[in-house]
């Protein structure tokens, strides 16, 4: 039974309609992905699922108390307290009773005399069904490794999205919704979430750019293209076999179509210079299919990027020895050495406030260092693309970002139209006298991307390029980097963007340490380090392999391991019959103290679960020794 059900849903916002008809079922346990090119209405379409924007026709049919959460993606400005603080109230009053209990005991264990004053708010907590609240916030921090009462202002943009996801988390929702969930995250902060996201068994529904992401997560693709709804049961690979199959098919008809439009134009002018009586049906045909035809909504074209290449620069671009930097007494770079050559396609990687960008301006020159050298090769053009996008003007026009008030931009050595130039980028003329501060964030990426174009450069450092671009923009970016001929710098957290691209890579590997390496980011992975737990691990039963060896299982874990089989069983066939009872609507009809019993059990169910199974595994391995 689906936990949603969208019907022939229709929303517009004064201009043609966003969605037209769309219909969408989401059963539990299911991750979908939401694809489509930038303004096509993934996050209005979220916006819809999680009730906050109304459609203006269609029906939406819930099960009755469905739980909706949304991890939006830009991260709220107002956000300010502790991580318990923000984590709870995402729970409405409820959860504003809970930090006032929190911060009345936290103050009470620092000598303040406010035992009555939170014993009062405490038994109003408890009245009002608040306690199980508390433990649930307690498991997600606990889930998610984040310490309740640290300052959301002191997180790095990961923790901080870690924590926007604990908020959501804590709501326990029936579905989860998640708008560009690894825009500004670091690699190792991504592949925790996937890992998370993948324990966790939850029906989710989300929006990225980072294939790597999709591939990894997504077990059904919903596209949205020009106002409907595409479903593909299938993995990302499958559905862009099958997306080919489908546009090629609709082109196909298309043709046929317009062949006999073509035909009936020529019918209906022959029958009037012939004076000839005409069937009013087949004029009546006419009329809907000239109708249809200019009905009929375009797909969105392809980016038209290209890179224009200076003249080469010298052999040698870089050459560093010894190079050193530190913030006061926080090492970012540490005695490092390399050479770059014409050519060369590095990827730098490492987490967030790492240094990355600090790197990049030490190696082009821009930062002088605090230790060693940095020896530039000659005929540098470099071009830059900002991560931060600080080189457009938000009250600017698109237009006036790009020429000023110039109405031509040379390209290539020949002048081209302002706004046919922007049409390479999919602006609209409408689009390209806007200010930028409408844009959407892929928009300002496409206008940061084609003024840059404009240059001729030789040297290319894009600062992550990839964030908030559709994927399809994606694969051309890829296509004429790997056209470019000169060298490239390339500091990206996107990894199929590492690895279709660069050719070698600079880890950042802590406390200063750049490591260097040939290949692309799978290539990385291969060649790290061992963390150093895992050497450990290898390492302690060579240490002590009698210790290991000598543990047997007692009499009573041998009696206990084979109980464990019918215990776990007992506990799933439990679990199951709890689940089809709440999906049952009228489960919810029944008292609010049954509801809430049949919840509780079926969390402690779920806890039990685990500690069996865990268990059994720890009896087994005992056993094989």
């Amino acid at each position: 039974m689906a936990l949603i059900n969208l019907r022939n849903i229709r929303l517009a916002f004064g201009g043609p309609l966003l969605f037209e008809d769309v219909s969408l079922r989401i059963a539990r346990g299911e991750r979908i992905c939401l694809l489509g090119r930038n303004g096509t209405g993934k996050s209005t379409l979220l916006q819809v699922i999680a009730g906050e924007l109304p459609p203006d026709g269609g029906v939406i049919d819930r099960q009755q108390g469905l739980r909706v959460a949304r991890l939006t993606q830009e991260v709220p400005r107002d956000l300010d307290g502790t991580i318990y603080q923000v984590t709870a109230r995402g729970l409405g009053i409820l959860g504003e009773q809970l930090c006032r209990c929190h911060d009345l005991a936290s103050r009470l264990e620092q000598g303040e005399d406010l035992a009555d004053e939170l014993a009062e708010a405490q038994h109003a907590l408890e009245t009002g069904g608040g306690w199980p609240l508390q433990q649930r916030i307690e498991q997600v921090l606990s889930r998610l490794k984040l310490p309740a009462d640290f300052p959301v202002k002191s997180l790095s943009g990961g923790m901080l999205r870690r924590a926007l996801l604990a908020r959501a988390l804590a709501q326990d929702p029936d579905i989860l919704l998640l708008d560009e969930p690894t825009n500004h995250l670091d690699i190792e902060s991504i592949t925790w979430l996937e890992e998370f996201l993948q324990r966790g068994n939850l029906t989710l529904v989300f929006v990225t750019h980072d294939r790597a992401f999709l591939r990894n997560l997504a077990t059904r693709i919903v596209e949205i293209d020009r106002g409907r709804l595409y479903d593909f049961a299938c993995d990302y690979d499958t559905f862009l076999e099958r997306k080919d199959d489908l546009l090629h098919a609709e082109n196909m008809e298309r043709a046929r179509f317009d062949k006999k439009l073509a035909e009936e134009e020529v019918w209906i002018r022959k029958g009037i210079k012939a004076r000839r009586t005409r069937n009013e049906g087949r004029v009546r045909a006419l009329k809907a299919m000239r109708e249809e035809h200019r009905q009929r909504r375009a797909r969105l074209g392809t980016a038209r990027l290209g890179l224009q290449e200076a003249e080469r620069s010298g052999r040698l671009v870089a050459e560093v020895e010894g190079l050193g930097f530190s913030y006061g007494d926080q090492p970012i770079v540490r005695d490092f050495s390399t050479s770059v050559m014409r050519g060369d396609r590095i990827g730098i990687i490492g987490p967030n406030g790492a240094g990355k960008t600090t790197l990049l301006k030490l190696l082009l020159g821009k930062l002088k260092p605090q230790r060693g050298t940095v020896r530039l090769g000659t005929n540098l053009q470099v071009l830059y693309f900002d991560q931060l996008r600080e080189q457009l003007d938000p009250d600017k026009t698109v237009q006036q970002n790009l020429a000023g008030d110039q109405d031509t931009v040379v390209i290539g050595g020949q002048a081209r139209h302002v706004i046919g130039y922007l049409q390479d980028f999919l602006f609209t003329p409408d689009r390209a006298r806007s200010p930028v501060r409408i844009l959407s964030g892929g928009e300002r990426n496409r206008l940061l991307l084609a003024r840059l174009f404009t240059r001729e450069a030789n040297v290319l450092v894009l600062d992550e390029p990839t964030n908030d671009l559709d994927l399809e923009t994606l694969d051309l970016l890829e296509e004429r980097l790997a056209e470019f001929k000169g060298t490239l710098f390339l500091v990206s957290h996107d990894r199929a963007f590492l690895n279709r691209v660069v050719t070698s890579t600079l880890v950042f590997e802590g406390d200063g340490r750049i490591g260097d390496y040939v290949g692309d980011y799978d290539d990385w992975l291969r060649q790290r380090p061992k963390p150093e737990a895992e050497t450990v691990a290898k390492k302690a039963p060579k240490e002590k392999p009698q210790k290991v060896r000598e543990r047997k299982l007692t009499f009573k874990e041998k009696r206990e391991l084979e109980e464990l089989p019918e215990r776990i069983e007992a506990l799933e066939s439990e679990q199951a019959e709890l689940h089809a009872r709440m999906a049952d609507p009228a489960f919810y009809r029944e008292a609010g103290t049954q509801v809430t019993a049949t919840k509780d059990r079926l969390e402690t169910i779920e806890t039990n679960l685990e500690q069996a199974f865990a268990r059994w595994e720890e009896l087994t391995a005992l056993g094989d020794e």
